[in-house]
């Protein structure tokens, strides 16, 4: 029996995988990025009253427009340019669904797309699911900096359209105005388009705040801006994201949709409309929360033997492992992952998976500490418990 060329080219996800295995063996769940925390209250009230007053067959499928609505307020403050929630704004299920819609409605088979690299582990499969071919620019600790040289050298005469991830999971970079002038740069020279993943637009450390890529005027016509409610608001199973896109590439993008899921659930889409309409006291509060949790995290990979920087924006840190005083730090990363995952009760995904490129990644681990505080300490009790030399 034959299989599609394109499931030859990637398998399931390392994450989900780590995830699967902390459960197995009961450990904390520091490998996929979800919080432990509860929901705001007034979320999860807003998409059960939905239910019970009977929102519970399709929505338009491009989404609720209540939601649709105060997405386009949004995005034209952020843009700069009239998004109208009947013809740029698709609700998808989740920033994943975007992603590979996207890339299915600007590459044909033979393009290629550029990824950065460390990356998600979904946007490779996205590149094949379309036919098309990921080309991978890697980035290098401790800095991941993207260079216009290293650009330079990806782009070939296939070249489609580069993805971009900002805040950058998994090592917390958010990218400045020189690497965005960077890749504005290739973009415009070489007539791309430019997909962005921003769905950790709201966490942001240091004073940070998050600039869209797509409102850079020389970007807007080019720049399918993809976003989504799942890591700010704790309800990543909720599988809510979406695509603000100009005319054409929205045109693309829309039947594609409408064919791969017809609409995300209508009741959860009135409960993101009520998230969107929290008032300013929740964002600096939940920034608040994340400094706490990043500044708690960073001190107990220290205080164990690990060596990482900060992140700058997202919820996860890169460690490198390689210097502890153990045996198992000359573990390459998959084996060292399931180690600690097994022995000592704390997931991790291994650093190689976020690279398709040989010789990137070892050494590493990523952590993610959207945690409560107590769920850290039990993380930092066991590692002292069997890293502390």
């Amino acid at each position: 029996m034959q299989t599609s060329w394109r499931v030859t080219q990637f398998r399931e996800s390392v994450i989900r995988d780590m995830t699967r295995l902390a459960l197995q063996h009961g450990a904390i769940n520091l490998s996929q990025g979800f919080p432990d925390f509860g929901t705001e209250q007034a979320i999860v009230e807003a998409a059960v009253t939905a239910m019970r007053e009977g929102l519970n067959q399709y929505t338009v499928t491009w989404g609720y427009p209540p939601l649709r609505e105060k997405l386009a307020e949004m995005y034209t403050a952020r843009l700069g340019w009239p998004v109208h929630p009947n013809q740029h704004v698709t609700v998808t299920c989740g920033v994943t669904e975007g992603i590979v819609i996207a890339m299915m409605a600007v590459l044909n088979a033979g393009d290629e797309v550029i990824i950065f690299e460390p990356a998600h582990d979904n946007f490779r499969p996205a590149a094949f699911m379309a036919g098309a071919t990921p080309v991978s620019v890697p980035l290098t600790p401790p800095n991941y900096r993207i260079t216009p040289e290293q650009l330079a050298t990806a782009v070939t005469p296939k070249t489609r359209a580069l993805l971009l991830n900002t805040p950058h999971n998994p090592t917390g970079r958010v990218f400045d105005a020189a690497e965005l002038e960077a890749i504005t740069a290739i973009v415009l020279k070489h007539d791309l388009v430019l997909i962005t993943d921003e769905i950790y637009d709201r966490i942001l450390y240091d004073g940070r705040s998050h600039l869209s890529p797509g409102s850079l005027p020389a970007l807007r016509d080019r720049t399918i801006t993809l976003g989504g409610l799942g890591k700010t608001f704790a309800i990543t199973g909720w599988r809510l994201g979406y695509a603000i896109a100009p005319d054409e590439l929205a045109r693309a993008l829309r039947p594609l949709h409408d064919f791969t899921s017809i609409c995300a659930p209508t009741p959860l889409q009135a409960g993101a409309a009520a998230a969107l309409n929290l008032p300013a006291e929740f964002y600096e509060a939940s920034t608040a929360a994340y400094h706490q949790r990043r500044a708690l995290m960073m001190e107990i990979l220290e205080a164990n033997g690990f060596q990482a920087t900060p992140p700058q924006g997202a919820y996860y840190v890169m460690a490198d492992y390689s210097h502890l005083a153990i045996p198992q730090a000359q573990l390459p990363p998959m084996a060292f992952a399931h180690w600690l995952t097994k022995e000592v009760g704390v997931a991790v995904v291994p650093g190689d998976s976020f690279y398709s490129l040989p010789g990137y990644g070892q050494g590493m681990v990523r952590f993610a500490f959207p945690k409560k505080y107590e769920t850290l300490m039990e993380v930092a009790t066991r590692l002292r418990q069997k890293l502390t030399v």
